[in-house]
């Protein structure tokens, strides 16, 4: 029983693995390594307790156009990071690059898919092992953004 215990104990002790973007991971990168990473951000601001840093226009991150990170102003980890493509991405080639729909049933050990609907009837696919989400443009077929967050935060 004790063994059980420790076993259960260490099991929510390991931190919560996200899926990185340029070098930043959601719940393990700090506020400094993205000003370090990306320079001054267009703008900063304070939105329902969290710090957006948002690099937009001129000093959009390249492949972007707009990129925003979303940061606990007391622990300063990046908790959520929003990405705007530059470049028009497709179905496709989200499923060749993060991996292909759920099947039925039991989830995979591989990243896979499950197709959900926003408030406002658009498609977008969570990757729950990635802690992913991928919206799609109104044509559900483009991408609009990208959520890179904690698989914690993605369940």
């Amino acid at each position: 029983m004790r063994t059980l215990t420790l076993l259960a104990v260490l099991a929510f002790a390991v931190p919560a693995a996200a899926k990185p973007w340029q070098g930043i991971e959601p719940g393990t990168s700090k506020r400094e390594e993205i000003i370090k990473k990306f320079g001054e951000p267009s703008r900063t601001v304070t939105q329902d307790g969290k710090e957006i840093i948002a690099y937009l226009g001129k000093e959009a991150i390249k492949g972007t156009t707009q990129a925003q990170f979303k940061v606990d102003p007391g622990s300063q980890l990046v908790e959520r990071i929003d990405v705007f493509p530059g470049p028009v991405i497709d179905k496709e080639t989200i499923e060749n690059s993060y991996g292909p729909a759920c099947p039925a049933g039991p989830a995979p050990a591989s990243p896979c898919y499950l197709r959900k609907l926003t408030e406002d009837f658009r498609t977008y696919f969570l990757y729950p092992k990635l802690g992913l989400a991928i919206f799609f443009n109104e044509d559900g077929k483009s991408v609009q953004s990208f959520t890179f967050t904690t698989q914690k935060a993605a369940k």
